[in-house]
């Protein structure tokens, strides 16, 4: 009989916990940053690994995803919600592809980014609703 691939999972937590440790320190830093400001502005949202990178999850469906890079954090995706939101604060970053990037030594306010999260919090609820 197969053993239960239930069994065998780990726990998200735990996924998240490597890739944070794989992590230089000054990119873990900038990356937990961005996941407690991401956290606060949608507490409902369940993180886990999906991509290889954190994911937050919301009603099921995914909201956002964050990075660490060499350079730089990310967070994906950069929709048109979410551009609406942050208006003119963008045009210090870098954007492309759905992509913002901030380099390490100009990491976004956490205001920044709960503004984006916000946006895209509408965003799902709203496409939930359809």
């Amino acid at each position: 009989m197969a053993s239960s691939s239930r069994k065998n999972a780990r726990p998200a937590g735990s996924d998240v916990r490597a890739y944070l440790a794989a992590l230089r320190p000054d990119v873990r830093a900038a990356v937990r940053k961005l996941r407690e400001a991401i956290r606060s502005a949608a507490p409902g949202a369940v993180e886990s690994i999906t991509y290889g990178i954190p994911t937050f999850k919301l009603d099921g469906q995914r909201l956002v995803y964050c990075a660490g890079w060499t350079n730089h954090t990310s967070m994906y995706p950069l929709t048109a919600g979410m551009k609406r939101a942050l208006a003119g604060d963008l045009d210090e970053y870098k954007t492309s592809k759905g992509t913002i990037r901030f380099p390490l030594n100009k990491q976004p306010s956490s205001a920044l980014v709960k503004r984006a999260v916000k946006a895209r919090v509408a965003e799902v609820r709203e496409k939930g609703k359809a």
